[in-house]
């Protein structure tokens, strides 16, 4: 049975799970650290050979930790980032990022993408559903304000608006041929990066349950975050929106990605 995800957390822990996990703990701990300067108080002293006894044991443990989960793991989210280094040296890769937004909602984020350069952008249902507030970041013009304009939860699309004119935008591709094997980028803000432009091969079409349109599936390295990231073909050109991930039987860990062909049509229906 295929095992689809958004960002619901698997039962057994992920690459993307355990980064998260080391994130939240950083974070705790420096907030600790804050609350303890407001409020005046300072740590108790050690002795030195305390000191040293409880840092070799921290030490210890961190190293025995990591060398564990490079094991287990090989930290592909590592691979990632080298990958999203290279790819972004290239211009063509530069461009695209500059139409790449991070969303906020004030208690998640995701990804979104430019298609007009009067604003309008496209995300999925999930990454706004429930927002608290509505709020897009630019590489180039900054934080911006959004309005969201219509939610497509049967296909989990979503179109906002922003108040802005000359935006970066990327084109959506015409009717597009989905060949396997046929390489494709596509770029997101996954775990607590922004910015990561990643690759991937396209495998084939899937119909999911409670889904009436197909959707495709991609051989790439997608984590949560990359909801909404836009899946570009080697022109440039928009083919599809990233939604979710799946184990699926015959491939293992996919990432899933609406066909633009969709993403069309509500368009022309919303116009």
């Amino acid at each position: 049975m295929n095992d689809l995800h958004k960002s619901s957390p698997e039962e057994e822990l992920t690459e993307e799970e355990f980064i998260e996990l080391v994130l939240a703990e950083q974070q705790k701990a420096l907030a600790e650290e804050r609350e303890q300067r407001l409020q005046g108080t300072k740590p108790k002293k050690q002795r030195p050979i305390v000191k040293w006894i409880v840092w070799s044991m921290a030490f210890v443990l961190f190293f025995n930790t990591f060398a564990l989960i490079f094991q287990i793991y090989s930290i592909p989210a590592i691979d990632f980032i080298k990958v999203s280094t290279k790819l972004s040296a290239q211009e063509d890769i530069q461009l695209y990022k500059k139409a790449v937004v991070e969303i906020s909602t004030g208690t998640s984020k995701g990804t979104g993408f430019a298609i007009s350069s009067d604003g309008l952008i496209v995300t999925n249902a999930h990454v706004v559903e429930d927002a608290l507030t509505l709020s897009v970041a630019f590489p180039e013009e900054g934080l911006m304000e959004a309005q969201l304009l219509q939610s497509f939860p049967d296909v989990d699309l979503a179109l906002l608006q922003v108040s802005a004119d000359n935006i970066p935008s990327l084109p959506l591709a015409d009717n597009p041929h989905f060949a396997k094997g046929e390489h494709v980028y596509f770029i997101g803000n996954p775990l607590a990066f922004t910015g990561i432009a990643n690759e991937g091969t396209l495998l084939e079409t899937t119909l999911l349950e409670d889904w009436q349109e197909p959707v495709m599936m991609m051989q790439a390295p997608v984590y949560k975050g990359n909801s909404g990231s836009p899946v570009l073909n080697a022109d440039g050109e928009v083919i599809g929106v990233i939604f979710a991930t799946m184990k699926q039987v015959s491939f293992g860990r996919v990432g899933l990605f609406v066909p633009v062909q969709v993403l069309q049509h509500l368009l022309n229906t919303y116009n």
